[in-house]
């Protein structure tokens, strides 16, 4: 009798331990598959991230770049202003004048500082005010390169801006940006104040 009761209880004991074991099994891959599930999700929103920074440079602003020219040379008017990317960093060239000489400024607009300047004498027929009345830019109330940028990419239906003029033209002073898609580039001339679409040209 007590054999047997001892047989019996040592088979309920193998029973139970049977079913813990089958329970500690499942639960590690359902926790797995799980986790899994989170990592995908993580490294999604990871590259969505990048991509979002990738577009939206913190460079410096059109009203920074003026104050750094004319902290490099005051007393002086600006005549165009460029911007373009240069291995990775986006770069700003602002030439001005006077009445006797020409000036350029190259500045970092990532690092948001002057890494270049010089100045050059004018030639005659440019001096005495001459070149300063015809092609200094009237900087007031000018749209920013991001706002410039938008208007540009719409207007030109699809691509990215890849590089930015601000220029003169008789009284008009306008932003010219260009837009890439592939192969193709369309030039966008807009009105520097208004963002009025003055000229679409299409580059072959």
């Amino acid at each position: 009798m007590k054999k047997t009761m001892i047989i019996g209880i040592s088979s309920l004991a193998l029973a139970l331990m049977a079913g813990c074991t089958q329970k500690t099994i499942e639960t590690p891959k359902t926790e797995s598959s799980s986790s899994s599930s989170v990592t995908t999700q993580s490294s999604v929103t990871k590259t969505t991230d990048s991509k979002e920074k990738l577009n939206d440079a913190k460079i410096a602003s059109v009203d920074e770049v003026i104050a750094m020219y004319q902290k490099e040379y005051p007393d002086t008017d600006i005549t165009s202003i460029e911007l373009e990317n240069e291995n990775n960093s986006f770069i700003y060239k602002v030439e001005g004048v006077d009445d006797q000489n020409e000036y350029k400024v190259k500045i970092d607009g990532n690092k948001k500082e002057v890494t270049k300047s010089k100045q050059e004498k004018l030639d005659r027929d440019e001096k005495d005010g001459k070149k300063r009345e015809a092609e200094k830019l009237n900087l007031e109330g000018v749209i920013s390169v991001d706002k410039a940028t938008e208007i540009a990419e719409k207007e030109a239906g699809a691509g990215q801006a890849v590089e930015w003029d601000l220029d003169r033209e008789l009284n008009v002073t306008y932003w010219k940006v260009k837009v890439k898609d592939g192969h193709k580039k369309v030039q966008v001339k807009l009105d520097s104040k208004t963002g009025d679409v003055l000229q679409t040209e299409q580059d072959d």
